[in-house]
C-alpha cells in the first residue's frame, strides 16, 4: 500500500524561526504568485528565518508539477502530498509534521491574504507577546454574513478574547501539538489554545479577492461547522469528566422516577386507583437513567486512556524535541 502522502524531508533538517503552512487543492495557478510574494516578504526581513510547506492535498489539476518545479527555485519551499484529499486539518497535521520552526503560520494558497502579512503575525510570537495571533479580516468578504454567525456563537459558547476565529492565524508550536486529531478541528484552534491557558491576541490583515480557481466551501459546510462547535463545547466542559453529564442526567431520572413511584404508591393506597402513565413514567425513568449512568462510566473509562495516550504523547513530544535541540514546551 503506498504512503499517505510523500515528501522531501531532509534527513537532519536546519533550524528555522517561522514555518508557513500551506494546504492547497487545485492551487497551481496560485502558487507561483505565493512563492514569487513570499520571497520578496522574507528577503525584507533577514532577522527571521523563513520556510514554507506547501501540501498538495489530493489536487486534480497540475499543482504537484508545479511544486517540483517550484522548491528547484526557492529554497525555502518544503512540499508533501496526500495522494486524496483529506481536508485542511490532515493538511496541517502533515505540514506540522514535516517543519521546523518553532513558529508555525496557517495560510492559504488563494491569495486571498498576501505573504506580506506574515510578519505581522509572528512578530508577536516571537518578541514573546503571545502564544498565538490570529487574523482580523479587513475588506469586502463573500462569506460575511455566515462568517458572523459563526464568530457569533462561538463566542457565545466559548470565552475568547478574538472577534475572527476563522482566519489566518500563527501559534506556537506545541499548540499545534496538542491540537486533537479530528476533522476540522482546526477551526477551533484559538478556543482550544485559549482553554489551555495560551495567550490569544489579533491583528488586522487586509482580505483581496480569490487570485484563481475558486472556494472549495460551499453552504453545506454551514451545519458541519455547528455540529462541530458543540462537540468542542462538550469536549471542552464534559470531555475529562463524562461522568458530571451523564451522572447527573442519569441521577435526575431515577430521582423522576423515584418520586412517580411514590406519588403513584400513595395515590393507589389512598383512593384506590392507579395511573398508567404514571409506570410507563417510572419505567422509562428508569432505563434512562441506568443508560446515561452505564454511559458515564464508559466516558470515564475512555477519558482516562485519553489521558494516559496524552500523557505518552508528551513524552514522545519531549523525546523529538531534545534530539531536534529544541526547548522543553510548556506542558500547560
Amino acid at each position: 500500500m503506498s504512503p499517505p502522502y510523500a515528501s522531501d524531508v531532509d534527513p537532519v533538517p536546519d533550524r528555522v524561526d517561522v514555518s508557513v503552512l500551506v494546504p492547497a487543492k487545485d492551487e497551481s495557478e496560485n502558487l507561483p504568485l505565493f512563492m514569487e510574494q513570499a520571497e520578496e516578504t522574507f528577503g525584507r526581513h533577514p532577522d527571521i528565518r523563513f520556510e514554507v510547506v506547501v501540501v498538495d492535498d489530493g489536487s486534480r489539476d497540475d499543482s504537484w508539477a508545479v511544486l517540483d518545479r517550484l522548491r528547484a527555485r526557492y529554497p525555502f519551499l518544503r512540499v508533501a502530498r496526500h495522494r486524496t484529499r483529506r481536508g485542511i486539518a490532515d493538511a496541517l497535521r502533515t505540514g506540522f509534521q514535516h517543519a521546523r520552526g518553532d513558529v508555525l503560520v496557517f495560510y492559504p494558497a488563494d491569495l486571498q491574504f498576501k505573504p506580506e502579512d506574515i510578519p505581522r503575525l509572528v512578530t508577536p510570537i516571537l518578541a514573546g507577546e503571545s502564544d498565538m495571533v490570529t487574523g482580523y479580516k479587513q475588506g469586502h468578504y463573500e462569506k460575511a454574513f455566515v462568517s458572523r454567525i459563526y464568530n457569533g456563537l462561538s463566542r457565545s459558547l466559548f470565552d475568547v478574547p478574538v472577534r475572527d476565529l476563522n482566519s489566518v492565524k500563527a501559534y506556537r508550536r506545541e499548540i499545534m501539538a496538542g491540537l486533537p486529531l479530528r476533522p476540522d478541528w482546526h477551526r477551533y484552534m484559538i478556543v482550544l489554545a485559549a482553554s489551555q491557558g495560551y495567550t490569544v491576541s489579533e491583528v488586522p490583515v487586509p482580505l483581496y479577492p480569490r487570485h484563481a480557481g475558486r472556494s472549495k466551501f460551499g453552504i453545506g459546510r454551514i451545519p458541519v461547522g455547528v455540529l462541530d462547535m458543540l462537540a468542542v463545547w462538550f469536549e471542552l466542559r464534559f470531555g475529562r469528566k463524562p461522568l458530571l453529564l451523564f451522572g447527573m442526567l442519569g441521577f435526575a431520572l431515577f430521582v423522576l422516577g423515584s418520586l412517580a413511584g411514590v406519588g403513584a404508591l400513595l395515590r393507589l393506597l389512598v383512593t384506590g386507583q392507579g395511573q398508567r402513565w404514571v409506570w410507563t413514567v417510572i419505567q422509562t425513568s428508569v432505563i434512562l437513567g441506568g443508560l446515561f449512568f452505564t454511559t458515564g462510566l464508559l466516558g470515564e473509562m475512555i477519558a482516562g486512556q485519553r489521558a494516559e495516550i496524552a500523557e505518552l504523547r508528551r513524552e514522545l513530544d519531549e523525546a523529538r524535541d531534545r534530539r531536534d535541540g529544541r526547548q522543553p514546551r510548556d506542558p500547560r
